[in-house]
């Protein structure tokens, strides 16, 4: 939980500040008593030149982006949406909201959707690509957006786990139409809850603005309660507080992204030589969040045991092996409109399947014990041989 780990007096100022000048908490007016101060609309600009991006929506929570970025865009029901089979279940659920028909392809050896099943599940009815940067690498963008050119289909990134991450000097979210990204707590920067929706055209923008505050266009020229409306919405409004817990974490997302690959790769240094390890592949060009080190060993059970291992050294995995629940399509029975599109899902992605269940997740965390490399490598030697130090 690295956004966590680094909350501190930066944050707590900038709260302070809300108070100070009027202690407004909603987003949009009472601007005769908030002193000037709009937090979110700060974060939203912050967020947007960090991005290199002309706008940004902050949102109540990284499904509500996906759910507003959807609903910017000109789709009917019954379009078709891909995605990838290894992703936490909110992409699905997201493009079930929408009244969107859910797609998964299978995932390659990055984890993140490989673009040959990706093509090879386009139908006439295809309209949109989610690609997904699981545990902070970098999807393989080029490849998977020359797909969404040729086909003319609409790319969108689910960024949750990619926020400071790039790939060819390119910030990830920002490949596509649209990026989405979390702010939960267990994301590289975290606003407790919170999400962020980043777009290059601005009429996704104002449609998309609208949408997440009941339609509201923010007419300045008249108060709130005569204000027009381009149409109906919903509320994923996100709070001052949130905006201004948002402001202080991206000062120090850099730091935090820098740390972590350190950590990570002090990790991987003290096991690369293990027997059966293989790390996770990496696009080239890419900078990663390192939110985990990720790597497979030879079968399911050398992973369980690896797994049980660590625990009994006190330490830790992260998804893999042991929660793909929520974040495999395989096991996502009780949604009616994947099985609609897949039938069985159990035997419906056995690439995916059979990947995963070999992969192993080590957490990344900015505050890292010195001795936690040394004690994961002592840990899961006796299962995959080698030397212990």
């Amino acid at each position: 939980m690295p956004g966590f780990e680094v909350i501190g007096a930066e944050e707590q100022a900038e709260i302070d500040d809300v108070f100070r000048r009027g202690g407004v908490l909603f987003r949009h007016g009472f601007d005769g008593i908030r002193n000037g101060c709009y937090k979110v609309r700060d974060f939203e600009s912050a967020f947007a030149q960090y991005m290199g991006v002309p706008h940004a929506l902050a949102v109540t929570s990284g499904t509500a982006a996906l759910r507003v970025a959807l609903a910017a865009l000109d789709l009917q029901p019954g379009d078709e949406v891909i995605t990838q089979a290894f992703t936490f279940v909110a992409t699905a659920e997201a493009i079930i909201e929408s009244r969107l028909v859910p797609v998964c392809c299978e995932v390659d050896d990055t984890l993140n959707m490989d673009p040959a099943d990706l093509e090879r599940r386009i139908t006439s009815r295809t309209r949109a690509v989610i690609a997904v940067h699981m545990l902070g690498t970098p999807a393989r963008l080029r490849e998977i957006k020359a797909i969404c050119e040729r086909h003319r289909l609409i790319l969108i990134e689910d960024a949750a786990w990619g926020c400071g991450g790039s790939l060819d000097n390119i910030r990830l979210g920002t490949w596509g139409r649209m990026g989405t990204f979390s702010f939960d707590f267990a994301k590289t920067m975290t606003t407790g809850e919170g999400g962020m929706v980043v777009f290059h055209e601005r009429a996704d923008y104002e449609r998309a603005a609208a949408w997440h505050d009941h339609g509201h266009e923010n007419n300045p020229a008249v108060p709130r309660w005569e204000d027009t409306r381009s149409g109906s919405g919903f509320n994923y409004r996100m709070t001052e507080l949130q905006g201004a817990v948002g402001l202080a974490q991206l000062r120090k997302l850099d730091d935090v992204v820098r740390r972590q690959r350190t950590n990570r790769d002090a990790i991987w240094r003290a096991i690369a030589d293990l027997p059966g390890v293989t790390p996770r592949a990496v696009p080239t060009g890419s900078q990663e969040t390192a939110d985990a080190l990720v790597f497979e060993v030879p079968d399911a059970e050398i992973a369980r045991e690896v797994r049980s291992r660590l625990l009994a050294a006190g330490s830790a995995t992260k998804i893999l092996p042991e929660a793909v629940t929520w974040h495999f399509a395989g096991t996502w029975s009780h949604m009616p409109e994947l099985v609609a599109t897949h039938g069985d899902l159990a035997v419906a992605f056995p690439a995916t399947s059979a990947r995963l269940s070999r992969c192993v997740s080590l957490p990344v965390i900015v505050k890292m014990a010195e001795n936690l490399p040394a004690t994961i490598r002592a840990a899961i030697t006796p299962v995959l041989g080698g030397k212990s130090s």
